[in-house]
């Protein structure tokens, strides 16, 4: 799922390449995507597009008619600039927005739908898209500390959700805990000011450096390779390869339709997690530390 720094790199995307223009036309390839229905989503056409930001995971439209479209990727939506008029076929596609100097295609990979879009008729209308999560590039420690802390949970929980902490999703999430050397299953209410600190400054550190650079290159050109994998991550997606600081084996922990990795050695003291399915199948068997899996 894009989150913030892939988000941002979208935003930069569309404000260097597609801001200014006038969309020409819509084309629905999904009916399920479109999750309102007033205003109608043709009543920008005609209008410019003037603007684009983020509420969370969300991409808000503005256009110059005084609507909003806010669009929210989910896991597999992704947008593409192409020429006037790209074709929509494949089962990825959902909608073209023709713009004057080309077209802006949605499209999700897999058999569910899940990404939505709606569209709101005013600013007070974006307030309802907002889940309320602070922030994490525009809070101090103690304000993420607090925004943690309630309602208490594990780190890792509660750093991926939207009304606790704004736009973090499980790629960030644990790429921040193995900056601050956190376990993910750490609970907020033992986090103290010392480790909330830490966590605050790995925040700021992982998420400004990756913002950063999907914003660059988007300058460049319209991001059409965003992924949940990529190669500057220290533990996300790295199952079993070696860890860059000790070398111990990545860890993951599977829950239902999602993974999250760490490293044993730099975040648990040599702990392996207990993966709810795998542990209790294996029961006896199932490793619990660094050495168990020698």
């Amino acid at each position: 799922m894009p989150e913030l720094p892939e988000v941002e790199g979208y935003l930069e995307g569309l404000r260097s390449h597609v801001v200014g223009q006038r969309l020409e036309a819509v084309r629905l390839a999904s009916p399920f995507l479109l999750r309102s229905v007033e205003p109608p989503l043709d009543a920008a056409v005609g209008d410019v597009l003037i603007g684009a930001r983020r509420i969370g995971k969300r991409i808000v439209f503005a256009w110059s008619g005084g609507t909003f479209w806010v669009l929210h990727p989910m896991i597999a939506g992704r947008l593409r600039w192409k020429g006037k008029e790209a074709k929509l076929g494949g089962k990825a596609a959902l909608a073209a927005f023709d713009m004057e100097g080309g077209s802006l295609v949605l499209t999700e990979q897999g058999s569910k739908r899940r990404a939505s879009l709606f569209v709101v008729g005013d600013e007070a209308g974006l307030a309802g898209h907002d889940p309320g999560g602070v922030e994490p590039l525009e809070v101090d420690a103690a304000t993420l500390a607090a925004a943690l802390a309630d309602p208490p949970r594990t780190l890792k929980r509660a750093l991926c959700d939207p009304h606790q902490v704004s736009g973090i999703g499980n790629g960030w999430s644990d790429e921040i805990l193995f900056t601050a050397r956190l376990s993910p299953f750490l609970r907020t209410a033992e986090l103290g000011a010392d480790r909330a600190e830490v966590l605050w400054r790995a925040t700021q550190d992982v998420l400004t450096a990756a913002r950063d650079r999907h914003v660059a290159a988007a300058r460049l050109a319209f991001p059409d390779r965003v992924t949940a994998f990529q190669p500057e991550m220290h533990v996300h997606g790295r199952f079993r390869e070696p860890c860059h600081v000790c070398e111990a084996p990545i860890q993951r922990i599977v829950r239902s339709s999602s993974e999250f990795h760490y490293c044993p050695g730099c975040q648990t003291g040599g702990k392996l997690l207990a993966d709810r399915a795998l542990s209790r199948l294996l029961k006896d068997d199932w490793p619990r530390t660094l050495a168990d899996l020698e």
